[in-house]
């Protein structure tokens, strides 16, 4: 799916978000639900249009303008994919403002003004090609800018009470250098130069060890068995006994019992996550007893070539700018 990251959507390039699960919010006060049996549109071909320039843009930079005779399995050429990314993300969008409508979560005087200077900003950055490309208005812009804010912040606003604290030692990351091999025999023999006094565990490890990663970094419970086990019961400077695990054996030497860096920044990747799997539950029921189905009539026209005339690739980044995660 398009653009996602945890909770927040950042923009990234669709092929590095594609596994990833859209978490967006907001709404407008003006869009009702609708049954299952109705029709509704995510938003205009002009608002739709920001988000396709953007990531059509990005896609030509990087690829080059070759990409839009790419052909993809199941008789999908590189063009329809995207347009269909960029559609589900408008629709995921679309769904997550009338939730937002729904539990009452509203943009700020101080939220507005930011969209409002960000909108500015993005919209002066645009050439006539853009412009003419989209049929965007500033008002389009801005909507975009909103709503995509709001469907973040709802996120926040539903799970800001629930206990989501994730312990140092939950998030605990370790670097060990390591030895691999296969037969037990060899791994007592290399255990014991390791042993020796005035040993060099790395340049045994580059010796002995049948994997070419010596130095590696562990969080805990990433790989549950003997191995993490051995790994995380060491203090720095401490040698294993021969760990077997998986048909392995291993010896282990703790290089840093707590990489201080490391274990914060899993400790924030593990609290989006446990924070997605919670907002999950809400987003997923919110879904559920509203059903709706989108309508597709917009996107019959939206063809790329490799003569439109359209740069602009900021979209995200200003809005990053006012509003970071």
């Amino acid at each position: 799916m398009l653009m996602k990251g945890q909770f927040k959507i950042t923009g990234k390039v669709l092929i590095a978000a594609a596994a990833a699960i859209v978490m967006l919010s907001g709404c407008r006060a003006d869009i009702p639900l609708v049954s299952e049996s109705l029709e509704t549109k995510a938003y205009t071909l002009p608002q739709s249009m920001v988000i396709v320039a953007t990531e059509r843009n990005r896609y030509q930079q990087i690829y080059t303008n070759q990409i839009w005779g790419v052909n993809l399995p199941g008789d999908q050429t590189f063009e329809t994919y995207l347009v269909d990314q960029v559609k589900e993300f408008l629709q995921e969008m679309k769904m997550m403002n009338l939730l937002a409508k729904n539990k009452g979560v509203t943009l700020t005087s101080a939220e507005k003004e930011e969209v409002r200077k960000a909108s500015e900003e993005y919209f002066s950055s645009l050439t006539k090609e853009d412009i003419s490309y989209m049929g965007a208005s500033e008002t389009d812009v801005r909507t975009m800018y909103e709503e995509y804010y709001l469907s973040n912040k709802v996120v926040d606003e539903l799970t800001k009470d629930m206990n989501l604290e994730i312990s140092d030692s939950e998030a605990k990351v370790i670097q060990v250098d390591q030895i691999v091999v296969s037969d037990g025999d060899v791994a007592a023999a290399v255990l014991l130069k390791a042993e020796a006094e005035g040993a060099d565990f790395s340049t045994l490890a580059r010796e002995y060890s049948e994997s070419p990663v010596i130095t590696c970094k562990i969080g805990r419970g990433e790989n549950p068995g003997p191995y993490e086990d051995a790994a995380f019961s060491l203090s720095a400077g401490q040698i294993s006994q021969v760990v077997e695990d998986k048909g392995k054996y291993y010896i282990i030497q703790c290089v840093n019992d707590y990489d201080q860096d490391a274990t914060q920044e899993r400790k924030a990747g593990l609290y989006r996550k446990r924070k997605k799997e919670v907002f999950d539950q809400i987003y997923s029921q919110f879904k559920k007893d509203n059903p709706i189905t989108f309508s597709n009539e917009i996107w019959k026209d939206v063809k790329f070539s490799k003569d439109d005339r359209t740069t602009t690739t900021n979209f995200f980044e200003i809005y990053k700018k006012y509003f970071s995660d």
